[in-house]
């Protein structure tokens, strides 16, 4: 098939380099040219495990190409995806929705046949009816074009992945049966034919299939978390206590790991967001249970801030402290509502004089939080330090050798944000360690 995908941030880039993947002819549209010459020449102006490879074997085979043409974008294909960034609003907690706006107006006066828009960008429920009545108003061929929703649920660092090979197709549509049905099947052919679960529903259900996700999965992490500040405060151990509730088919294991709790793009913008929708629907006894999860987890960021204090006598005022990670979770130079950088940054605030170190992130914390201290090795970072703080749980960190490390620390002390440095071995080496949620 031809198709295009209109918005080429980490979604629509992605989106595009795998529908090439799987044979399709692609155009990815943006409005920023910068970015649009970079994913011409096969790179991606952000880390994601396996897109350059993506992009650079379809951008080389001409299977995929990038332009800011909308008039060209539309002349090529029936198909269009839309993939452009819904963030929050700066002054409340619902969506701007003005790109996705923005790209339809912008479409729509070139739509002169019939056409398929396919909207995967997250949304309040009801944004599907009105993205249809403007591209009717607009759109020359009226109301031959037709609209779906085919929301994502990729994973950072995993999004390639989750694109090819997804755990559920989720597929919206005006009417059953439609002619965009019959078109989004023929695009995903060869991901159907693995046996990939295919939910095809209305629009609105559509609509709030990735909100409910990332608010069920925000839910999940601040129950364990919550469940961790019990066990602190009894002297359980969260992370036995978390393997005996995975067992149970009904709860399970993933996305259950007690720790800082969660940050990124999607996961606290989206569990904002339906908040916010639920209110103005009047759902507020949901809104209330979402809100109260919401808040659990900025209360770890809280907690870390007490505890580090605490190790260090009452006050981190002068003192160095060096944080490993930066990025909100590893394998990614994502830093958006970074766990890690806002314990950072309070701890700055507090007068404690602050290092951080990243494999993939600095360049980007070094421009949000240009007041810290920055370290390309964790090593070398942790030299004279009198705190080491584990925030984002990249591999590497767990293969770095206690015992050295502790000969250069001035003061060997260390608080696992994450818990996945071996308790056992730390202690070993003469390391003070404290892990949340376990005694």
């Amino acid at each position: 098939m031809k198709l295009t995908v209109i918005g080429c941030g980490y979604l629509g880039a992605t989106h595009a380099a795998c529908m090439a993947e799987l044979g399709h002819d692609v155009v990815g549209l943006d409005s920023d040219a910068d970015k649009v010459a970079t994913l011409n020449t096969g790179k991606a102006p952000f880390h994601e495990r396996d897109l350059d490879y993506l992009l650079t074997k379809h951008t080389r085979s001409g299977k995929l190409r990038f332009t800011t043409s909308y008039e060209e974008t539309a002349a090529f294909a029936d198909l269009h995806f839309v993939g452009v960034g819904t963030p929050p609003l700066a002054c409340e907690n619902s969506y701007d929705l003005s790109h996705l706006f923005s790209a339809i107006d912008a479409l729509a006066p070139h739509l002169s046949n019939r056409a398929v828009i396919a909207v995967k960008s997250t949304v309040p429920v009801g944004t599907a009816a009105r993205v249809r009545r403007r591209l009717h108003e607009i759109a020359p061929a009226g109301p031959s074009v037709e609209i779906a929703w085919n929301p994502e649920f990729l994973r950072e660092s995993f999004a390639v992945e989750d694109t090819l090979r997804p755990d559920r197709l989720v597929l919206g549509f005006e009417a059953p049966e439609s002619w965009s049905e019959s078109v989004l099947r023929e695009c995903y052919t060869k991901i159907i034919g693995t046996g990939t679960p295919t939910i095809v529903t209305d629009l609105p259900t559509a609509e709030l299939a990735k909100g409910a996700a990332n608010a069920f999965l925000a839910t999940k992490i601040s129950f364990i978390n919550a469940m961790a500040e019990v066990c602190e405060a009894s002297g359980a151990d969260i992370g036995a206590l978390a393997e005996a509730l995975g067992h149970d088919a009904r709860i399970g294991a993933r996305g259950m790991r007690p720790g800082l709790g969660f940050g990124g793009g999607c996961l606290p913008k989206d569990l904002q967001g339906f908040i916010a929708r639920a209110r103005e629907l009047g759902a507020d006894r949901s809104a209330a249970l979402l809100h109260e999860v919401a808040a659990i987890n900025a209360g770890r960021r809280a907690r870390l801030v007490d505890l580090a204090t605490e190790q260090l006598g009452g006050s981190v005022e002068g003192r160095r402290v060096t944080v490993w990670g930066a990025a909100f979770k590893p394998d990614t130079d994502d830093i958006r509502d970074s766990p890690a950088l806002a314990v950072a940054q309070q701890l700055h605030d507090l007068g404690a004089r602050v290092t951080v170190t990243d494999p993939q992130a600095l360049d980007n914390a070094r421009k949000a939080h240009p007041d810290l201290s920055y370290a390309n090795d964790p090593v070398a970072a942790a030299e004279g330090t009198e705190l080491l703080l584990h925030l984002t749980e990249w591999p590497l960190y767990s293969r770095i050798n206690p015992y050295a490390l502790a000969e250069r620390a001035a003061n060997p002390a260390v608080i696992d944000g994450r818990g996945t440095l071996s308790t056992t071995e730390w202690r070993s080496a003469g390391w003070q360690i404290l892990s949340l949620g376990r005694p």
